[in-house]
């Protein structure tokens, strides 16, 4: 089961809300992972264990996993596109 990370500024309002949005989006469409919203200041631990990344804040460095934009969950701008993104990852 992939694991996907949201992290924001303080990990607490912004990324619960992204991860709230993304796991009630892909358990409607049969997605099996775990989500798990951090915050910035422990994504790079928090990284290490993760698929990939949902970024609401662009990260200052590469931790070689994919990212997805997050803030496309927030504003709904985009969330179609982003939201087919992450189902091809998981069923890759």
């Amino acid at each position: 089961m992939k694991k996907l990370i949201v992290a924001c500024g303080s990990g607490v309002a912004t990324s619960q809300t992204v991860a709230s949005k993304v796991e009630r989006l892909l358990k409607e469409a049969g997605c099996s992972f775990e989500i798990e919203a951090v915050d910035m200041k422990s994504l790079e631990q928090h990284i290490k264990s993760a698929d990939a990344y949902i970024s609401i804040v662009k990260a200052k460095k590469d931790y070689g996993v994919p990212v997805f934009n997050g803030v496309a969950f927030l504003t709904g701008m985009g969330q179609k596109q982003e939201l087919e993104k992450i189902i091809a990852f998981l069923n890759d």
